[in-house]
């Protein structure tokens, strides 16, 4: 992995496809044990939480599992705004249904606080939210995720899904913004 440059901010390499691929598997076997229901419902959210959703929905392999999308945004270039817009909301019926939410990053904890309330009022059996990253020097909130890919410092990263301004989506492993 060597650095790379994305919209003029030069970023290092983070955690590998190898470090993402085994924190997912144990994400996976903790959704498994804790599961008690043969047909979960996984809400991801997009857009950055795609490629974890498709790798952890497969690293579950629970045959009934359905899967659905929901898109907010709060964020612009590199800092959170603090406003969180729905842009693609939830049509399914998840009344009595187990919820397993799944993001990409959990940051400051608005977004997920403010999910977590809105599924409630729809009285699901359980809501339970698993990410890829957590950074709790940053959380606000105290939201914390259920399950835990990586709990990682305050600073700015891409790739595996995560991105900068919609670049950078597709590398498969996680960069972090260098520090000067």
């Amino acid at each position: 992995m060597a650095d790379i440059t994305i919209n003029g901010l030069t970023f290092e390499p983070y955690i590998t496809r190898e470090q993402i691929a085994e924190q997912i598997q144990r994400v996976a076997t903790e959704i498994k044990r804790d599961c008690k229901s043969e047909n979960p419902l996984f809400l991801c959210v997009l857009n950055g939480a795609f490629v974890f959703a498709a790798d952890l929905l497969r690293a579950v392999d629970l045959p009934l599992s359905e899967i659905t999308f929901i898109r907010f945004k709060s964020y612009e270039g590199t800092t959170s705004t603090g406003v969180v817009r729905e842009i693609m909301g939830l049509h399914e019926d998840i009344t009595d249904r187990e919820i397993i939410i799944i993001e990409d990053i959990v940051d400051t904890g608005i977004t997920a606080k403010q999910l977590r309330a809105m599924l409630m009022e729809h009285k699901p059996k359980s809501v339970k939210m698993a990410t890829l990253l957590y950074k709790p020097e940053s959380l606000k909130t105290g939201e914390v995720p259920e399950y835990v890919g990586f709990a990682i410092p305050s600073r700015f990263i891409l790739g595996y899904g995560l991105d900068l301004d919609g670049a950078a989506r597709g590398l498969d492993e996680i960069y972090v913004l260098k520090e000067k």
